[in-house]
């Protein structure tokens, strides 16, 4: 079966919410038969996701499994309206920021590290205390470049985004997508006095806006820009990359030299689950070097297991970086300090950034 597409690697996807029914299981709703496994992902890659992990963990298991698939706001909207009671779901994939979201919320349990032995096998970062749930992939903030008109050296700089010479010709994620915090906090780390430091970070980037062509929203508006040549360089994570590398296209992606920040997706254990021992067994298998290495092949997702093998697909994007992020100075963002603040950055980044 042929990889992903980069949408299907991201999560910014507008897609309505479904539900799929997998490995047997009837398709009258999510949780409508007490002996399936009912886990609730993104509404892309599903059939990879299948093939990966899903049929393998029934085979191994025997414990059916039905997805539920719809964007993270939709899906943690659905947890909220349950609070805690027959939530239809037993693990949710989700993305760092919603997965701490709902925690603030009091939506997710803690999984049980006893019951997930893999836990040991994975990475430092994979398993921060600040989540109640692992990461099982994640996503790495950089910049896809037209080789032909950009430098790696270039790329690796943020001062790239203010220089005149390529106005007109970049362009960088609005904040509300997942490389849009992301390269606030890369900004804010590199030119001012750390992540958080969002006034130095939305000062600089309101004074580069004029010479920004677009602050997208989704990833096929940038891919569209750059496989395209109307812009030299955006700001991405690597999976946008992933496709047009392995086509030919005289494109790259590279790390940032300074405030490298990844994005982690997380498996969550929602409050109320009907089935936590079942739930607890496909997060171990998930971590699993065979069920990593699966991802990293169908679903195209980087993997937090180190004994996973990485598909050429993926290093010929990220390299080195793939077997050790955070060696090669990658760092993850504390939700504690993004939550509560959201909504107020959100705004300023509307009224001080994409205004000018």
């Amino acid at each position: 079966m042929s990889r992903t597409t980069p949408l299907r690697l991201i999560g910014l996807s507008t897609l309505a919410v479904g539900t799929i029914a997998l490995a047997g299981c009837s398709a009258s709703g999510s949780g409508s038969d007490d002996d399936v496994l009912v886990v609730s992902t993104f509404p892309f890659g599903v059939e990879q996701l299948q093939e990966a992990v899903i049929d393998p963990f029934t085979e191994a298991t025997g414990i059916e499994v039905e997805v539920a698939t719809g964007s993270n706001a939709d899906r943690l909207s659905q947890l909220e309206l349950a609070n805690g009671v027959n939530p239809d779901v037993d693990v949710m994939l989700i993305s760092d920021y919603y997965a701490a979201l709902g925690q603030e919320k009091g939506l997710f349990q803690q999984v049980d590290d006893a019951k997930v032995p893999n836990l040991d096998a994975i990475a430092d970062f994979a398993k921060e205390d600040a989540y109640a749930g692992p990461a099982y992939s994640y996503q790495l903030n950089g910049t896809l470049y037209r080789t032909a008109e950009v430098t790696a050296e270039q790329a690796a700089d943020w001062n790239l985004y203010g220089d005149s010479e390529f106005a007109g010709r970049l362009a960088m994620p609005d904040i509300s997508v997942t490389a849009g915090q992301l390269t606030v906090s890369g900004i804010a780390a590199t030119l001012g006095s750390g992540p958080y430091d969002v006034d130095t970070a939305f000062e600089t980037l309101g004074s580069w806006a004029p010479g920004i062509l677009q602050f997208y929203s989704s990833s096929t508006e940038v891919t569209n820009l750059i496989s395209q040549g109307e812009i030299a360089a955006a700001v991405s994570l690597n999976g946008f990359a992933t496709d047009l590398v392995a086509a030919g296209d005289d494109v790259a992606w590279t790390a940032p030299s300074a405030g490298a920040y990844m994005a982690t997706n997380r498996a969550m254990i929602p409050e109320g689950a009907a089935h936590v021992d079942a739930a607890e067994q496909f997060i171990d298998y998930l971590l699993g070097a065979k069920a990593q290495t699966a991802s990293a092949d169908l679903v195209g997702d980087l993997p937090v297991n180190p004994d996973a093998e990485i598909p050429d697909e993926l290093t010929a994007v990220v390299g080195d970086i793939a077997t050790d992020p955070v060696a090669a100075g990658y760092s993850t963002l504390d939700p504690a300090e993004l939550v509560p603040t959201r909504d107020e950055w959100v705004d300023r980044f509307a009224r001080e950034v994409t205004s000018k």
